[in-house]
């Protein structure tokens, strides 16, 4: 089976040792089976994008030695399609205004009776504070009600949500996993400060794109829940999932933007040459 893979980094600063391994790991993937290599610009945060951040994961990929198709999309530029999704989730009375801030939800989790169960499912607010709220121009989030959607898609279709993994989940799953989209409670779909969340731009993305393998960090593996349940909804199909491990710096610690990680540019300006990332990562 040719398969069709693709890497979509934020550009929100240098790529690292971490990046590289799984761009080469979907690259390599689409390699020996003759099939597509995509790159996408996981871009909806205006607020901490950066084109010289993307010029820059272009220079550090072909440094790399990968060849990906023409061309790449970067999900800026569709935030309509995106925010149509949303629009059909809760035409179909999926969705709910939350007005709640991180502050809030934070806070109700420590109020909370029984842990965090209940915070990360708050509900929507009753109809006549929702109005009065909306009428004070309060900003809020589309929320998915985990309730709705069990009940537009039917208690069997439900208990049969389910992904193929072929990689490494965190606790040891393979093959056909039972997908638990209530683990992660009424996630949001749309923010305030953009269009869309990461969810649906990735799900919507990777159905039109044809994606048959989502190969990314196990870190990401919690996500696939909630984006199998997504892909139900709106009736799209559900690629394979490969997690690979998560690389880690000589302290042990796995590599990250936040903690200004080594990245390729200082890799590069420090004499390593391509040919030597590359035997190492595929080690």
């Amino acid at each position: 089976m040719a398969l069709v893979t693709r890497f979509a980094p934020s550009p929100t600063g240098r790529l690292h040792r971490g990046h590289a391994y799984s761009a080469r790991c979907a690259w390599r993937a689409a390699q020996e089976t003759g099939g597509r290599f995509l790159l996408r610009m996981e871009d909806i945060d205006a607020t901490r994008c950066r084109p010289e951040y993307e010029i820059a994961i272009l220079e550090d990929l072909a440094w790399l030695g990968l060849d990906w198709e023409q061309p790449v999309r970067r999900q800026s530029d569709h935030l309509a399609d995106y925010a149509g999704v949303v629009d059909a989730l809760d035409r179909r009375g999926l969705l709910y205004r939350c007005f709640r801030t991180r502050k809030d939800i934070l806070d109700s989790i420590g109020n909370a009776p029984h842990g965090a169960i209940e915070a990360v499912r708050p509900g929507p607010h009753p109809a006549d504070q929702e109005a009065a709220l909306l009428a004070e121009g309060r900003p809020f989030a589309w929320r998915l009600s985990l309730d709705r959607a069990r009940e537009s898609l039917g208690g069997p279709v439900w208990d049969a949500l389910s992904f193929v993994e072929e990689g490494s989940a965190p606790g040891g799953e393979q093959g056909l996993v039972k997908a638990r989209p209530e683990t992660a409670g009424d996630v949001v779909l749309a923010r305030k400060d953009a269009g869309t969340a990461y969810h649906v731009a990735a799900t919507h993305d990777d159905a039109l794109q044809g994606v048959t393998h989502v190969i990314r960090g196990v870190d990401l593996f919690e996500a696939t829940h909630v984006q199998v349940l997504i892909q139900a909804l709106m009736g799209w199909p559900t690629p394979a999932y490969r997690h690979h491990r998560l690389l880690v710096g000589e302290d042990g610690r796995r590599y990250a933007k936040r903690d200004r990680s080594v990245t390729l540019a200082d890799l590069k300006a420090g004499g390593l040459r391509p040919e030597e990332l590359r035997a190492e990562l595929d080690l």
